[in-house]
């Protein structure tokens, strides 16, 4: 039995409040018991309807058409990585900052990793795989070879895929233009005057 304290301070305490705080304490965790034994996720029904949530869609990329069960919340990104191992997409800040993972959507460039793969279903996906024709590269491929335009490499796919958009968009008049609708796409390695004069080598 506890003795009642000394310290003006503090409250005694007795047998009597050391029963109610145990009594508390034992029925806060038998709360908590409760609540994880009832969680839907932990029953294998929840188990079972998380899986059945996934959709059939079919995806069109580099002009083959790809039959895919994924989640509504899969994002273009992630089912061109790690469904259909098209893995020439980058994934890098992945909130549309970097453009790594720019893709060409009906002849449009989009960062891939802000929208959703069930949003794109016939649609004409091109990804940086899907540039080459046969055994030569596209020509702003080569361009960016022959002008030294990359070094870690990281940020190359989405560079070419958002320039050949910048070519076929007509926005090649000049350095400056093209720097502008480049904008969106991020060099760390700060490749950028090797990559304009890439574009507009591409571009002629």
């Amino acid at each position: 039995m506890y003795e009642p304290t000394t310290n003006p301070r503090r409250p005694a305490v007795t047998a009597d409040s050391e029963y109610k705080r145990r009594t508390v304490l034992k029925a806060g965790s038998a709360a908590v018991t409760a609540t994880l034994v009832a969680t839907p996720a932990a029953t294998p029904a929840a188990a079972a309807q998380t899986e059945s949530s996934s959709v059939d869609i079919t995806l069109r990329v580099n002009g083959r058409d790809h039959r895919l069960a994924v989640e509504p919340r899969v994002t273009l990104l992630d089912a061109l990585r790690e469904r259909l191992d098209l893995t020439g997409t980058k994934k890098g800040c992945d909130r549309g900052e970097c453009g790594a993972c720019t893709v060409l959507v009906d002849g449009r460039r989009i960062k891939s990793c802000l929208t959703l793969a069930v949003m794109r279903q016939n649609a004409e996906i091109t990804t940086i795989e899907g540039l080459a024709r046969d055994d030569r590269l596209h020509p702003l491929q080569e361009a960016f070879i022959r002008r030294d335009a990359f070094q870690c490499g990281g940020c190359t796919p989405g560079q070419i895929m958002s320039g050949v958009a910048c070519i076929s968009e007509g926005h090649t008049r000049s350095a400056d233009e093209i720097r502008e609708w480049m904008s969106g796409n991020l060099c760390r390695c700060a490749c950028y005057p090797n990559i304009v004069d890439a574009i507009q080598d591409a571009a002629k």
